[in-house]
């Protein structure tokens, strides 16, 4: 089960698809989060960049826990492809940020 909305993950997938003139906006938004969420939102992109199924979440939220040795938002901010493997993992986990992500972009 996540243990962060999927407006937070809107969030991050629209952050990161303007990483040029986003990337502080991002790392402040990351550096927001609990360590619940971080180990969630890796464990989305995991599973978005196959390295996970999706019937393996509790796995890879626990994976993401053991083997953070690196700061959370310097490896999401590290990582090629962020928003794909985020949108990738939430669609293979039967959820959509779409909603989320027009909201956020109109402002609502």
């Amino acid at each position: 089960m996540l243990e962060i909305s999927i407006t937070k993950i809107a969030n991050v997938i629209l952050m990161a698809r303007e990483l040029d003139r986003a990337e502080g906006e991002l790392r402040a938004f990351l550096d927001n989060l609990n360590e619940d969420e971080l180990a969630s939102l890796v464990a989305v992109m995991w599973v978005g960049r196959d390295s996970f199924g999706a019937d393996e979440l509790e796995e890879a939220i626990a994976t993401a826990r053991a083997e953070a040795t690196t700061p959370t938002p310097d490896y999401l901010l590290g990582t090629p492809h962020l928003s794909d493997h985020l949108e990738n993992g939430l669609e293979a986990l039967g959820l959509s940020a779409s909603d989320e992500e027009d909201d956020l972009v109109r402002g609502g």
